[in-house]
């Protein structure tokens, strides 16, 4: 009986976190901003948004690969005449290929302002032609697969619409709505999102009016209805995985002073947020990728600590 009340409060408590190494593995472009990171075929990938500021016409979605995580070298540069490209994110298909999910920003605004966006590849160096996906003027920012279906979670990029809709795919291709408003309070938008083995799907949804605090939602098939509770606290850019024994870990962008990117854990019980460890970071921050690998949660990030907007990788030992 003692074991189990020790275990219980053990599991209670928030892990412990411990910076291994960080590395800078991209710093060419101009402006390298908004990863993420997938492992696949033995290999990592690591994709994130090159252009000549934070907001500019000219952004083009930079892939980088490595077999050790040291050494990167360029796979790929997609590239649009008519949109900004911005956000990219990367996932691996049931069919073993890799999704780019991305925003383009048209340039031509007079019939919509954005248009999420996939591209699929069997290398990570052919990447051919996007699929338009979702409804335009909604950005489907971060999606995960669940056994053969994908999952998103899209947020209105225009000051009509208020709520964020929730799409399913079975091929990556064709995403069709099943929520269309699963929130929508004080500015809903960035959603971080994962799905365990029974299909219960859980949200770390950022806000930026109003009291703008990070929502975290939950919801089961066919996740139509959700579930929120206030975190109490800003982020920016948020990042979501479920490690074994570990717990919800999370990587955001925090807001109060100094700026900075961070490990954080989520008690999903208490409805609470909690700084583990700040990576370093600091000016224009956020966007990561999260690969638990090998015992480590690989985080890839981008920071302007050093002066210029770079990509960065660290590796974290999350213990209890």
């Amino acid at each position: 009986m003692l074991h189990l009340v020790a275990a219980a409060v053990l599991l209670s408590a928030p892990p412990n976190a411990q910076l291994v190494e960080v590395r800078k593995i991209w710093d060419r472009g101009a402006h390298n901003a908004f990863t993420d990171l997938v492992r696949f075929r033995d290999a990592w990938f690591c994709v994130f948004r090159e252009g000549k500021a934070h907001v500019s016409p000219d952004g083009a979605i930079r892939v980088l690969t490595s077999n050790d995580g040291k050494a990167w070298e360029s796979a790929a540069l997609v590239t649009s005449k008519i949109m900004d490209l911005r956000d990219p994110k990367l996932v691996v298909t049931p069919k073993k290929e890799l999704m780019i999910v991305a925003a383009g920003a048209l340039h031509d605004k007079s019939k919509h302002s954005h248009q999420s966006l996939v591209w699929l590849s069997k290398d990570g160096k052919d990447w051919g032609e996007p699929t338009s996906v979702g409804d335009p003027d909604f950005w489907l920012w971060r999606v995960t697969w669940h056994g053969d279906a994908a999952l998103g979670i899209a947020y209105p990029t225009t000051k009509a619409e208020k709520a964020i809709r929730v799409y399913r795919s079975d091929d990556g291709r064709k995403w069709e709505r099943v929520s269309e408003n699963a929130f929508d309070r004080d500015s809903p938008n960035e959603t971080g999102i994962v799905v365990d083995l029974d299909g219960t799907a859980t949200a770390l949804l950022r806000r930026d009016n109003g009291i703008a605090t990070a929502q975290l939602g939950t919801s089961k098939p066919p996740y139509k209805d959700w579930t929120w509770r206030d975190l109490g606290v800003r982020v920016g850019g948020p990042a979501l995985i479920r490690i074994p024994v570990v717990g919800l870990i999370a990587v955001v962008r925090l807001y109060d002073k100094p700026v900075r990117s961070s490990v954080c854990a989520v008690d999903e019980s208490a409805g609470t947020l909690t700084e583990l460890l700040t990576l370093p970071s600091g000016g224009d921050t956020s966007y990561a990728g999260l690969v638990w690998h090998d015992g480590l949660l690989w985080v890839s990030y981008y920071a302007s600590h050093e002066g210029k907007t770079s990509v960065y990788l660290a590796k974290v030992k999350l213990t209890r």
